[in-house]
């Protein structure tokens, strides 16, 4: 039997980096000792530190048949078999070790990491969440939870991981998924804040490198893209496949930023997707083509990207894709007249110490006025924020019925509710109390109720833009939300999408009469400086200066949580005006779906 001080020595040199050394001396110990539980740990861990998994797999499943009563072992076998691409044996084991131990949260985070890439996204859901509530501390779980969310509730994931920074440092793989799903939710500053410590700990990690290449240009910053990749180029001089794909992409991403369309084409359609569902590979170069004016190939390569992307979420949210879904399940709740009547009087805040908010249909404008507003000294903008989905989510929990159960709301009630909004903007900025707080969330018209009884003096600035353009532009995004996705999976769904989320807006402002200006993308790109006044009028403020020289505040800023982000660091253009008749065979169909908006809004097809 090996002693103790075996064990030890074998374990630091794992320690040190040399799994192959250390497997040779676990195998030259097992020889005298073939069962001893500590070298058979030691021999599976050194095989999977050098992904040698399925033979990490016979050594933990031997480990299993010795000790059938720990659990550990348990989801160590189960953690070897999903390396080995064994999925479903994957979850069969870790249910196993959960059976064991029902009470510790480990268990539960392998299990849900398995069901998850197993395709039983509920499942995973469950478990990594019974995980969070079994270890309210695991960033792991947190992590993991987090991931299997993100695409069908952003802001429960939201949420989930707004204790990271205590979590810091993590193991690589759990490092990069965090700071991956940072940037999914909007928080470049935090996901740069976590592939940094990563890069400075382990410089010569190729995918934290990889990663932080496309946060650059995520934020705007070219030359810093450029340099890293230029560095990765020296350093690796070979690479596996896939990070030589990573590599292309962002080659090809950079050089589109750079106007170099033809370059950046050639790149894609050489090297090709970096996986079987690549959809971001398609957007992209769909992007590129409808920027070189190739309308045909933009079309064909939208139609694969939205089939690969409707592929990947529909075992996420099956209920999204049905050929029966609601396009946008938020817009299909109606206040009626009497129950806004019903509503008891409140105190509340006043207009200059209510957000301003602005509204819109996603791409119509809205973060071109958040960067306007936000350049003015006297407000302040958070970048794009789930927070009134958030308190509708956590009033939902509480069975409070959005928007017919607001008057339920007393006093009290609404004064936490304000209290917890409040709370959600200072996680998120330093906030600065002699500014207006600016909230900018295009689809919070769908929260008009919510928001009219929490600040009912509030002023909203409504983006509009021409519906077919608006439409066109949604259709071209990838979109990592489900809910956006699936609403904008054809052209068609897209302006149903539209019509509801406009019909649901309009049905509001004529029960509630908040205070609103029409803020039309047109008029804004032709006469900037007439509208900027306009706007500066409508917000009381003496001074509409500041407002024309957004373009610098926004590159000031780097990164912006929108599509918009390499668009609203220049100045004003008119150049996506009625960008939508390069596509009007395609629109033809469309066209009476929005008829009604169109005419409502006196925009001509």
């Amino acid at each position: 039997m090996a002693d103790s001080n075996v064990l030890r020595e074998i374990f630091a040199t794992l320690q040190q980096g040399r799994p192959d050394a250390a497997e040779r001396a676990c195998r030259e110990q097992l020889a005298l000792s073939p069962d001893n539980e500590g070298l058979l740990l030691l021999l599976s861990l050194s095989l999977q530190r050098q992904d040698r998994y399925e033979e990490a797999v016979h050594g933990y499943a031997r480990l299993t048949e010795l000790f059938p009563q720990t659990a550990a072992y348990w989801s160590n076998y189960a953690t070897a078999l999903r390396f080995a691409g064994r999925r479903a044996e994957a979850v069969a084991v870790a249910s196993k070790a959960v059976a064991l131990a029902p009470t510790e949260a480990v268990h539960y985070t392998v299990l849900g990491q398995a069901q998850l890439e197993h395709g039983d996204h509920p499942a995973a859901q469950e478990s990594l969440l019974k995980a969070c509530s079994l270890d309210p501390t695991s960033p792991e779980a947190h992590i993991h939870a987090a991931n299997a969310l993100v695409a069908v509730r952003d802001a429960q994931a939201y949420t989930l991981l707004r204790p990271w920074r205590s979590w810091l440092p993590l193991d690589p793989p759990e490092q990069l998924l965090l700071a991956h799903l940072l940037m999914t939710i909007g928080d470049a500053g935090d996901a740069y804040d976590v592939l940094t410590e990563l890069t400075r700990r382990a410089p010569m990690h190729l995918p934290a490198r990889l990663q932080l290449g496309n946060l650059h240009e995520r934020k705007n910053e070219l030359d810093n893209a450029e340099a890293l990749l230029a560095d990765t180029a020296l350093r690796f001089p070979s690479m596996d496949p896939q990070a030589r794909l990573e590599m292309a992409h962002l080659r090809a991403t950079l050089a589109a930023r750079r106007g170099r369309l033809d370059e950046a084409r050639a790149i894609l359609e050489s090297e090709g997707p970096r996986t079987r569902l690549d959809y971001a590979h398609y957007f992209l170069l769909a992007d590129i083509a409808d920027k070189e004016g190739d309308t045909k190939a933009a079309m064909e390569a939208l139609a694969i990207a939205h089939a690969l992307q409707v592929e990947e979420l529909t075992p996420i949210a099956p209920g999204r894709f049905a050929p029966d879904a609601v396009v946008l399940p938020n817009a299909v709740g109606r206040l009626g007249e009497g129950e806004y009547r019903a509503w008891p009087a409140l105190t509340a805040p006043q207009a200059s110490q209510s957000p301003v908010f602005i509204v819109g249909f996603p791409r119509s404008g809205t973060t071109l006025l958040e960067q306007m507003l936000d350049a003015h000294p006297k407000l302040q903008s958070m970048d794009e924020r789930p927070f009134f989905t958030i308190l509708g989510n956590e009033l939902a929990d509480y069975g409070v019925e959005m928007p017919h159960d607001i008057g339920r709301l007393n006093q009290r009630d609404c004064d936490e509710l304000r209290k917890r909004y409040l709370g959600l903007v200072a996680e998120k900025i330093r906030r600065r109390w002699d500014a207006r707080l600016v909230d900018k969330n295009p689809l919070n018209m769908l929260w008009l109720p919510l928001i009219k009884r929490l600040f009912p003096e509030a002023k909203f600035i409504l983006a509009l833009r021409h519906p077919c353009d608006v439409v066109l532009s949604n259709y071209m995004q990838n979109y990592r939300s489900s809910v956006l996705a699936g609403a904008c999976a054809t052209l068609e769904r897209t302006a149903k999408a539209y019509v509801a989320a406009m019909e649901s807006w309009l049905h509001h402002v004529r029960i509630i009469a908040p205070e609103v200006m029409v803020s039309r993308y047109e008029d804004l790109v032709s006469d900037f400086p007439q509208q900027v006044q306009r706007i500066a009028t409508f917000l009381e403020l003496d001074d509409a200066t500041p407002m024309l020289q957004y373009d610098r505040r926004a590159r000031e800023k780097g990164f912006i949580a929108t599509p918009s982000y390499t668009e609203v660091i220049q100045p004003v253009s008119k150049k996506r005006i009625d960008r939508w008749r390069r596509y009007e065979r395609e629109f033809e169909p469309v066209l009476p779906i929005l008829e009604p908006m169109l005419r409502h809004w006196d925009y001509s097809a």
